[in-house]
């Protein structure tokens, strides 16, 4: 969507694309002060569960999860400022503001009862902050492949970092130029060869960049592929991925000191491309909860939501099923 001068006043154009868009939002929005995200929910009952997405993901991700879970509880996902039917942010961001942004949008989900919060990988470290914040709200945390690794990063690390942030920026540029649709609309096509050759032209910066970004829209089942080329041929999703990689750059000592769960219980989902020390600090996490769990994915990648989606989803309902008895017991 685009905004044109005529005659002093400012007209609102729709691309097609834009209006696609909208006829193929599932859900409904939610004002968190000055822009608006996207939410949408499934099934009834209680507690309510809470997806939180990945770093550059959306409610789209659980696309296989959401309605299972909906067959036994309420369950909603949403996308982050920026990211797919979601406005872009309208203040900087931070990890608070995200924090705030997930507040918001619970009470719209689930009003005053508890929830349980289920991440993946960016989206565990938001959830793992909501509940530093307001442990008495959560009723269990289902964390799935944490990046844990990243709260204390290596100069390597950190310059991969600042190398992600500069190739988001680019993205968006090639967004805007129309690149990326090619690119994408080549591989739902079938055309994979033809979408690397398009991408390299660029530079092979700019090709790794897109090709990388044609590898993570295949790790989705093939019915969202659609979907999900139309939210990244958006300036918007790049640049909000930029913000996000800068929060984690520039607050990952804060994020850190919300790991340690205490009481609440707690499920960490490790992938098994993990190095041992990676799966020795999922442990230890799930260890710093009197009722936590560790399990390791044997058949997935760090994407444990597409590879074992069976398994994500037997640990909600094992956390929904112990809330609902505590609370008969009371």
């Amino acid at each position: 969507m685009c905004k044109k001068r005529a005659g002093g006043l400012t007209r609102t154009l729709v691309s097609p694309e834009d209006r696609a868009m909208r006829a193929q939002r599932p859900g409904r929005f939610v004002d968190v002060g000055g822009h608006r995200l996207h939410l949408v929910c499934r099934g009834s009952g209680s507690p309510v569960v809470l997806l939180e997405s990945g770093i550059a993901a959306s409610s789209v991700s659980w696309g296989l999860i959401q309605p299972q879970i909906a067959e036994f509880t309420a369950v909603c996902a949403y996308d982050r400022a920026g990211f797919a039917w979601s406005d872009e942010p309208s203040r900087p961001r931070t990890f608070a503001a995200i924090v705030d942004e997930l507040e918001a949008v619970l009470r719209e989900a689930g009003g005053d009862q508890q929830a349980v919060l289920v991440g993946h990988s960016f989206g565990s470290l938001i959830v793992l902050g909501y509940a530093a914040r307001h442990p008495d709200r959560v009723t269990g945390l289902v964390l799935i492949d944490p990046p844990l690794e990243w709260l204390s990063a290596t100069p390597q690390q950190r310059r991969m970092l600042l190398a992600g942030r500069f190739l988001s920026r680019l993205g968006a540029l090639l967004a805007r130029a129309g690149v990326v649709r090619i690119a994408l609309s080549w591989l739902t096509g079938g055309k994979p060869a033809a979408s690397r050759r398009v991408a390299y032209a660029f530079g092979p910066r700019v090709g790794r960049t897109l090709v990388r970004l044609v590898g993570e829209v295949r790790k989705l089942p093939p019915e969202l592929h659609p979907v999900m080329q139309e939210h990244w041929c958006q300036p918007k999703c790049f640049h909000a991925m930029a913000d996000h990689l800068m929060v984690l750059q520039r607050e990952a000592a804060a994020i850190g000191r919300c790991t340690s769960q205490r009481d609440v219980p707690l499920v960490v989902i490790t992938g098994s491309h993990q190095p041992p020390h990676q799966v020795d600090a999922h442990r230890a996490l799930a260890a710093s909860s009197s009722r936590g769990r560790h399990i390791v994915a044997a058949k997935s990648g760090h994407w444990i939501l597409f590879d074992e989606p069976e398994l994500v989803v037997a640990s909600v309902r094992s956390l929904v099923e112990g809330s609902r008895q505590r609370t008969s017991q009371m």
